[in-house]
């Protein structure tokens, strides 16, 4: 039921954002998550628990679109990357918070202490101006000279950042509007392929089926679910306070390509450790222990905040919105197929399970080389020229 909502919500994600501005979209996203949450908490009904799924599913989805376009369009271009890992540390980092939580706190009252940052963000959102791109993009340039003004501080000069701004809007707005079909045209060919893609990887590459099926993973290696869980938290917080820094010294290109090799070492040791369960030794247990958490620790480090970066990126303005929706959709798209079919693939086979996630790892690593382009410390009127054919 999440990955339905987030296929619901990859379908709303665009034209809800381009429509309604950013800010508006994420006071929207609040009311889904707590409206999905209480649900769940106080369900007395199993249809409940599925539309508090469901709810939080569109969430999210909206969340994973908007959350990233916002960021890449109110920071500079030599901070856009440090501030966009910071988010996916901010979710590696609250995911952990909650297994370590979750492990002492009764399912109801996970789902209440859920709804306690959506309500806080709900309040913080009166002090966020909208996205400066946004507001050109509809005309309203005196306040997107305003909020460009406070977000680069009162002394900065903000004339040849808003000049290229206004002036690649303009150019972009001759071209064509923004409609669904004009996503297939040859020119959006290269950002199209490589969004989708990256999509595709984040999550055929095991991600759900690792995260949903976590327990399972466990009982199956002969692990302690709380000493694999406490271990997976430490696991997530040091790989997404690595990943921070690494992004903003490193290439992003070549953060995905480590990140596809080390999620493809971790699911073959994984896989290696199930194939020699039925020996029943200890080290056996420890070798499925570590071939999870070098697989978070690789994925945390590129696949699971880069793809999202770039595709923020890549698209021109007048095509961002249908094309965040069909990324999105593709990625939930994605993730329901990987957790619907994960358990029937553990029964076929667990050791099969991971090595096809490791082939897809690998599959990743030569896709990133041979077509995903360069994004760090470039502007993004620089990006989109690059590798949008027509703009060349």
């Amino acid at each position: 039921m999440l990955a339905v909502g987030g296929m619901i919500g990859a379908l709303m994600s665009g034209k809800t954002a381009d429509y309604f501005g950013h800010r508006t979209t994420m006071w929207i996203i609040n009311v889904f998550f707590i409206l999905g949450w209480l649900a769940i908490a106080f369900t007395k009904v199993s249809w409940l628990l599925d539309l508090g799924r469901l709810l939080q599913g569109i969430g999210i989805a909206l969340t994973s679109y908007v959350g990233n376009i916002f960021i890449a369009e109110i920071t500079p271009k030599n901070l856009r990357g440090g501030l966009m890992s910071l988010n996916s540390w901010m979710i590696g980092s609250g995911v952990a918070i909650v297994y370590l939580i979750g492990s002492v706190v009764k399912w109801r009252g996970l789902a209440l202490i859920g709804s306690i940052p959506c309500l806080l963000q709900i309040l913080c959102l009166f002090f966020i101006p909208e996205s400066p791109r946004w507001l050109v993009k509809n005309g309203r340039e005196k306040e997107f000279e305003g909020v460009l003004q406070r977000l680069r501080g009162k002394k900065a000069d903000i004339s040849p950042e808003a000049a290229e701004i206004k002036e690649y809007a303009e150019f972009i707005q001759l071209l064509s509007e923004n409609k669904f079909l004009d996503l297939f045209q040859k020119k959006y060919a290269r950002p199209i392929t490589v969004a989708v893609g990256l999509m595709i990887l984040t999550q055929f590459s095991g991600l759900t089926g690792y995260t949903f099926y976590m327990t399972n993973i466990f009982v199956l290696a002969g692990i302690s679910s709380e000493a694999g869980y406490v271990t997976l938290a430490a696991v997530k917080i040091l790989s997404t306070t690595l990943a921070i820094f690494l992004i903003v010294k490193s290439r992003r290109r070549t953060l995905l390509m480590v990140s596809a090799g080390g999620t493809c070492l971790g699911s073959l040791l994984t896989g290696f450790s199930f194939l020699l369960q039925q020996d029943h030794q200890f080290w056996i247990s420890v070798l499925a222990l570590t071939g999870v958490s070098v697989y978070f620790v690789s994925f945390n480090l590129g696949i699971s905040g880069i793809p999202w970066i770039i595709m923020s990126e890549i698209f021109p303005i007048n095509v961002k919105g249908s094309a965040g929706s069909l990324c999105v959709l593709i990625f939930w798209i994605s993730s329901w197929a990987v957790s619907y079919t994960f358990n029937f693939l553990l029964e076929w086979s667990s050791t099969g399970t991971f090595i096809i996630f490791a082939a897809v790892s690998a599959l990743g690593f030569l896709f990133t080389v041979m077509l995903v382009p360069e994004t760090k410390g470039r502007s993004l009127e620089e990006i989109q020229a690059s590798v949008t054919s027509v703009l060349r």
